[in-house]
C-alpha cells in the first residue's frame, strides 16, 4: 500500500511520536513474527513483535494508547484466524491461545487488546485469562461485527497474513446480512467486550448506523486497506482530488455513528486537518 511499511519496534517508536505530535490518541499494532507455525505460538511469547514493539512505543511516548490486534492469522503458516482441524477451523480449540496472546501483549503494557479473530466465545475467553492473570482492568475492544470483505486484500498482502487454502467465510460475516451483525455484537457484550467495531467502514455505514443505534458502548469503526488504496489509486491517476475524497469518507464514517476511526489515513488526515 502506497505510504504503509512494514516497521521495527525502534521505528514503530519513532512513528508513534508522530502520531502523537500530530494530535493522535493512539496507534493499533499488527504483528509480523520471524517464523510461524501450525498454531501461531510466535503470537503468544512474551519476547514476541509486538510486546517488543509496545514497550518500545511506551518508552518514547508513555501516554499514547497502543492497542493490539489479537489474532492468530499472522503468526499461522496456514493464514487463518485459528487453529485447524481436517481442514477446518477448530472454534474452542482456538480460544485459549487468543487468550493467551491478549495476556502477554497486556502484560507488555498494551492500553487495550482487541481480538479481530471472529471465533464464538473469545471475548468471554479473554476477558477470563486477562483477569486471572492479574490485569482486569484491561479493556477489551471486540472487532463483534466484522465482515468477510474484499476490500482486505491490500492489508493481508501488507502482512502475509492471506490463507493458503480457502477463505475465512466460516467464521467472518456474510456481507449480505445486518442483522446478523447484531446479534454478534450482542454476544461480545455481554461476554465483556469493552468498545465494539464495525469492520469495513465505508461500505457498511448501515452497519454503524444501526450498531450506533442499538448500543451505547463506544463505537469504533475500522477502514480497511481496500477504500484506502482506492482513493490513492484514483488520487494518483489525477481521477479525484485525493485530499477532499478522503476528509469526504472519513466524515461519513464519522457522520454514520463511529466514535473512533482506524485508518490508513490517519497521518494524512492529521495533517490536513491542522492546516
Amino acid at each position: 500500500m502506497p505510504g504503509v511499511a512494514r516497521l521495527s519496534p525502534d521505528l514503530c517508536a519513532a512513528a508513534a511520536k508522530e502520531a502523537k505530535s500530530l494530535g493522535m490518541g493512539g496507534v493499533i499494532l499488527f504483528g509480523i513474527p520471524a517464523t510461524k507455525d501450525d498454531r501461531g505460538t510466535s503470537g503468544i511469547v512474551a519476547d514476541g513483535i509486538i510486546p517488543t514493539a509496545i514497550k518500545a512505543i511506551k518508552d518514547a511516548v508513555p501516554e499514547l494508547a497502543v492497542v493490539t490486534d489479537v489474532c492468530l492469522c499472522e503468526y499461522t503458516d496456514h493464514g487463518h484466524c485459528g487453529i485447524l482441524r481436517d481442514g477446518e477451523v477448530d472454534n474452542d480449540a482456538t480460544l485459549p491461545l487468543l487468550a493467551a496472546q491478549a495476556v502477554a501483549h497486556a502484560k507488555a503494557g498494551a492500553d487495550i487488546v482487541a481480538p479481530s479473530d471472529m471465533m464464538d466465545g473469545r471475548v468471554a475467553a479473554i476477558r477470563r485469562g486477562l483477569d486471572e492473570a492479574g490485569l482486569p482492568l484491561t479493556p477489551i475492544l471486540s472487532y463483534a461485527a466484522k465482515y468477510s470483505s474484499s476490500f482486505y486484500g491490500p492489508f493481508r498482502e501488507a502482512a502475509g497474513s492471506a490463507p493458503k487454502e480457502g477463505d475465512r467465510k466460516g467464521y467472518q460475516m456474510d456481507y449480505a446480512n445486518v442483522r446478523e451483525a447484531l446479534r454478534e455484537v450482542a454476544l461480545d457484550v455481554e461476554e465483556g467486550a469493552d468498545l465494539i467495531m464495525v469492520k469495513p467502514a465505508l461500505s457498511y455505514l448501515d452497519v454503524i448506523a444501526k450498531v450506533r443505534d442499538a448500543f451505547d458502548l463506544p463505537l469504533w469503526a475500522y477502514s480497511v486497506g481496500g477504500e484506502y488504496v482506492m482513493v490513492k489509486a484514483a488520487a494518483e491517476r489525477g481521477w479525484i482530488d485525493g485530499e477532499r475524497a478522503m476528509l469526504e469518507s472519513l466524515l461519513s464514517i464519522r457522520r454514520a455513528g463511529a466514535d473512533t476511526i482506524i485508518t490508513y489515513f490517519a497521518v494524512d488526515a492529521a495533517k490536513a486537518l491542522a492546516r
